[in-house]
């Protein structure tokens, strides 16, 4: 028997890294999820300022953490780091905390902006984070919600 996740409402998806965090917004009654902004980390520490701009601003009632792994399902150097920074989340915001193993979702976000931006000088490299948070978000809200 699969027990379904009961979340209804706004959800908030994070791609962490330590230097940038990808936010994406995701929707649970049409399961899709929109690239919303990119949050800066100094040292591996997030500029919690700007979440908590981020959460007043939307008001999710669920938060999601993509926990990186390697292609065969073992754990990496992130995944301690992503797991620790999903509870500091879940602690400072009071919401219910969610985690989803991610692989290569930051190269798939790279091809999907790659091929949609032609007007991206070709000497600047667009920042993905963002889109790979909502990879991550829309991969969870079809599958496990």
């Amino acid at each position: 028997m699969t027990v379904k996740k009961i979340v209804e409402g706004v959800v908030i998806g994070f791609d962490f890294g330590l230097k940038r965090i990808g936010v994406a917004i995701g929707q649970t009654i049409t399961q899709t999820a929109t690239p919303v902004d990119i949050v800066n980390s100094k040292d591996g520490k997030p500029d919690w300022q700007h979440i908590s701009q981020i959460f007043e601003q939307w008001q999710p009632s669920a938060i999601l953490v993509g926990l990186p792994m390697r292609l065969n399902g073992e754990q990496q150097a992130l995944t301690q780091p992503a797991r620790k920074f999903g509870q500091r989340l879940s602690g400072r915001y009071n919401r219910p905390i969610y985690y989803i193993e991610e692989q290569l979702s930051s190269v798939e976000a790279r091809t999907r902006v790659k091929n949609s931006s032609h007007n991206t000088p070709h000497n600047t490299s667009p920042q993905i984070d963002d889109h790979a948070a909502q990879i991550i978000l829309q991969n969870w809200l079809q599958t496990e919600n």
